[in-house]
This record gives C-alpha cells, sequence and structure tokens, in this order.
C-alpha cells in the first residue's frame, strides 16, 4: 500500500486532532505515526501523520476531500507521497566532506532525497560530481557579478524543479533577496563557536582558547546571517593533548553528520518553521533504512 504523510500548521483549538483523525478514518486511511505539538507561547499547533490508503485513494483526491476540514481550522497543510524523493541542490565551495558524505547516502538510499544538480564557485568537484551522474554547474560570484550568478542559480532551481537548496559548505554570502524568496527551502551548516571565533580559523582560535567541546550547526537560511532557525546540532569531545588539525577532522565528521540529519528532517516533512525556532519531529519507525549498504 502506498504510505502518505500530512503536514498541517494552524492556531491550537480544540478538535483539530479528532478532525483529522475522522477524516482519514472516513477516506479509508490507517494512522500507522503521528506527532504533534502545540507551542504554548505562541499559540501556534504544529502536526504530521503518516498514513496508508487502505481503498486508493491518490493525493489530488485525499487534498481535495480535506479542503472544508482544513477551511474550518485555517489550516496551512499538505500531502505527501512518502515514495517521491525531494528534490535538492547542493552548493558547495572548496571543502567537500559534506558533499561527499551526501552523495554517499543518498546512492545508498539512506536519504530520501534527488540530488538534480551541484553548484559551485570552484572546479574543485566537478569530476566527482560528474562520477555520480549528477550535472555539475561552476558559478563564479564576485561583487560585480553577483546578481547574475545568483539569477543563474535560481535558473538552476527553477529549471531543475529543486524543492530545497543545502549549502554544503557553500563560502558566499546569499544576497536578502535570495534568502527571502526562498524562505524555509535552504538548509546551511557551519561551526557552533558562533558568535565566538568569527573569520578564519575557527578552530585554531578554538583551540588557542582551549575549548573542550567541538560542534555544528545545521539551520534554515535566513537575512540574518548564521542565525536562521536550528534543526540540528551536536557535539564532540576534545582534550588539551588535541592539535588545531585534529579539532578540524573531528569538526568535519560532526558537520557530516548534523547536515544529513538536518536534510533527513525536511525531506520527511518533520521539520516545520516556528518564528526563529523549529519545531523537528521524531523520525518515522523505518524512515533511516537504506536501500542497499555500498
Amino acid at each position: 500500500m502506498t504510505k502518505y504523510c500530512l503536514t498541517v500548521t494552524c492556531t491550537s483549538t480544540r478538535g483539530i486532532v479528532a478532525a483529522i483523525s475522522a477524516f482519514l478514518a472516513e477516506n479509508g486511511c490507517n494512522i500507522t505515526d503521528s506527532s504533534q505539538f502545540d507551542d504554548m507561547e505562541t499559540g501556534n499547533f504544529f502536526m504530521r501523520i503518516s498514513f496508508t490508503s487502505e481503498t486508493g485513494a491518490d493525493l489530488a483526491a485525499l487534498t481535495e476531500a480535506f479542503a472544508p476540514v482544513a477551511t474550518k481550522f485555517d489550516m496551512n497543510y499538505a500531502f505527501h507521497d512518502e515514495a517521491t524523493k525531494m528534490k535538492v541542490v547542493i552548493m558547495v565551495s572548496r571543502f567537500g566532506h559534506c558533499l561527499n558524505d551526501l552523495l554517499y547516502r543518498v546512492r545508498i538510499g539512506a536519504l530520501p532525497v534527488e540530488i538534480v544538480a551541484v553548484i559551485s564557485n570552484h572546479m574543485d568537484y566537478q569530476k566527482v560530481v560528474v562520477n555520480n551522474d549528477i550535472p555539475f554547474h561552476c558559478i563564479k560570484v564576485t561583487k560585480a557579478n553577483k546578481p547574475q550568478a545568483e539569477a543563474a542559480i535560481m535558473q538552476v532551481v527553477v529549471d531543475t524543479g529543486a524543492e530545497l537548496i543545502v549549502l554544503a559548505r557553500y563560502m558566499q554570502i546569499l544576497s536578502d533577496e535570495m534568502c527571502t524568496k526562498m524562505s524555509g527551502k535552504i538548509i546551511n551548516i557551519h561551526h557552533s563557536f558562533l558568535p565566538s571565533f568569527k573569520g578564519a580559523n575557527p578552530y585554531k582560535q578554538a583551540f588557542e582558547r582551549g575549548v573542550k567541546l567541538i560542534g555544528a550547526t545545521s539551520h534554515y537560511v535566513t537575512a540574518d546571517l548564521d542565525e536562521g532557525p536550528i534543526i540540528e546540532q551536536d557535539t564532540v569531545r576534545v582534550t588539551h593533548a588535541q592539535s588545531p588539525e585534529d579539532y578540524v577532522s573531528l569538526g568535519r565528521d560532526v558537520e557530516s553528520q548534523v547536515l544529513a540529519r538536518a536534510i533527513h528532517a525536511h525531506a520527511h516533512r518533520r521539520a516545520f518553521m516556528n518564528g526563529n525556532k523549529t519545531v523537528v519531529f521524531p523520525a518515522s519507525p523505518g524512515s533511516y533504512s537504506s536501500e542497499r549498504m555500498g
């Protein structure tokens, strides 16, 4: 049976869960996994439901039939086929650890996405990308050509039908216009020292201050540089005996893992923007399983 998911956001009020559950049951659907959250501070309600259709109902029919329920509660909602992989454009500069990690995870089916293009402002990773049968676009960015470069980037997004841009250590600042246009559809990764140790060589700065934790943060991109709603974070411990080079290597590992988990949450429709924060529901059973191991 086809597996679908329904995502809902609206103002919290009595009867939402009952109305959704009744609708699914009346339309021959069986709920297999469900998560919900009421934000008591903002009054917002968030829900994600996985279900199967036991009568063969398709997305279009479910979407149309659900409209009266959505109207009653003033919902933002969407039905998704969980077998359909989200189309993603990856952007990278000269640090390739996150790109290579994502290429591997997608190849073995550990991430439910289709990489439809890789964009870089350098040629370093053209060969590895093309060898994975993915289109590679080198779009140089300078102060003089930035509007034209971003227009070219957005053209790739439009042409490929991409639903998400992943900044896999892309070392260019996106314009406010692009951030606004793609709000909630760009994910970035960086070290977790911010607002400390800004600028060049953050790991060397951390080493010189004797930090004991190396971390990474993945977040949605906004016009406020590196301050968008956080999706995923993690840390790894370091000691006085390790070198700045050790810090960098450990940092690369945790960056790769955190970015992959953030993309997994977004692609499975588990991540919801909630003002300056996010709501990220737990993964559904079986959603981390891989199609193959090599």
